[in-house]
């Protein structure tokens, strides 16, 4: 008997996608996963450990996406 296991193996491109697919205006980068738009464009055809690399930084880029606070709260500091 074939093990039935192999049916649900898959082969699929390790992303960041959290599917929150929206590009900041500004930074330029998505809002959900933070890659830019040449880096998800391109990450079908990216190899592993260029994939690794980039989601390796991802996390470094969520501050760019921080909204600057207006009114009361940003002249007071709070």
């Amino acid at each position: 008997m074939a093990n039935e296991d192999q049916i649900w193996q898959r082969n699929e491109v390790e992303s960041p996608c959290i599917k929150l697919c929206s590009i900041h205006p500004e930074a330029r980068i998505c809002v959900g996963c933070f890659r830019s738009m040449d880096e998800i464009g391109a990450w079908s055809r990216m190899g592993a450990e260029e994939r690794r690399a980039i989601m390796a930084e991802l996390p470094t880029r969520a501050p760019m996406l921080r909204k600057r606070r207006g009114g009361r709260a940003a002249r007071t500091g709070d």
